[in-house]
């Protein structure tokens, strides 16, 4: 990763003429100690995308869209991995889904966790609005 950051960093600045750093922070990683934990993470990166239209959605919650709004936009979201692994042909030589699928339970399976994880932030963005500051 470091290559990679630095390499990427080297050419986007000098291609647009540019300093200064590329990426926001320093790469982060951990391991995935067991398929449970892998279900839970699946379903955080696949919605990372939503900070685009909803900010700050994972501290606050999802408040200015409803949750079908939020599914809708990330199965139309061209730029992860997503739309492949729920069936919809984007850039299905980039990235191998078999593992994925496999342990998530089919795309409905992984439709069904990332709709269940837009919901849970969307009831925590309303009832944020009841607790004291």
């Amino acid at each position: 990763m470091q290559k990679v950051g630095i390499g990427y960093g080297k050419y986007l600045n000098g291609r647009y003429k540019r300093k200064g750093h590329v990426f926001q922070d320093a790469f982060k990683s951990f391991h995935i100690k067991d398929d449970n934990h892998f279900k839970i993470v699946v379903p955080y990166i696949f919605t990372n995308p939503t900070a685009l239209i909803e900010p700050g959605w994972k501290e606050k919650g999802i408040r200015n869209h409803s949750a079908k709004e939020i599914v809708k936009f990330l199965e139309n979201y061209k730029w992860s991995s997503y739309q492949d692994c729920i069936g919809v042909k984007n850039f299905p030589s980039v990235t191998r889904r078999d593992s994925l699928i496999e342990i998530i339970g089919g795309e409905r399976g992984l439709k069904v966790i990332v709709q269940n994880w837009i919901e849970y932030k969307k009831d925590v963005g309303q009832s944020s609005n009841l607790f004291l500051e």
